[in-house]
């Protein structure tokens, strides 16, 4: 089921060219690619982060978030991720999307102008209503967490 987002995509200064839009790089991609709306490099130091513009604003239709990920290239062979994993673009939101970059590798990382930084994944979201009971219903985990049932 395809579903509409409406979507502005602006250089960061006039005369720049307009980057591509996200796009499916696979015909059964998940995620869109965006990519890095910079006019000069930037340079993340290892255990360092950085906010990198996208130069996107997008209308989500209510019912929906469109969320940030990481690539799984950039997070393998650079330890590059998107730090607040997924990072939620709300369907009223209007600002331009900004992704938080983390290098946990031991290299300096350069983000390059137009370089594709992270995925965008349209995702439903459906609304709560809590209920409030005494006790919840059973079930064969129970409380059990944290690795309770092992590793072999």
């Amino acid at each position: 089921m395809n579903v509409t987002v409406e979507v502005i995509n602006k250089p960061m200064l006039q005369g720049m060219e307009s980057l591509p839009v996200p796009k499916y790089e696979t015909a059964n991609s998940g995620g869109l690619d965006a990519r890095a709306d910079i006019v000069a490099d930037i340079v993340i130091a290892p255990m360092q982060r950085a906010l990198v513009p996208t130069g996107l604003k997008v209308a989500v239709p209510p019912g929906y978030t469109l969320d940030v990920d990481s690539r799984s290239g950039l997070a393998f062979k650079n330890g590059v991720f998107v730090l607040n994993a997924p990072g939620i673009v709300d369907a009223d939101y209007r600002g331009e999307i900004g992704v938080i970059l983390m290098n946990l590798g031991d290299q300096p990382f350069t983000v390059k102008r137009g370089d594709r930084i992270c995925q965008l994944l349209l995702r439903a979201v459906h609304r709560v209503e809590w209920k409030l009971v005494d006790e919840l219903s059973a079930t064969g985990r129970g409380e059990g967490g944290f690795g309770h049932t092992g590793v072999k």
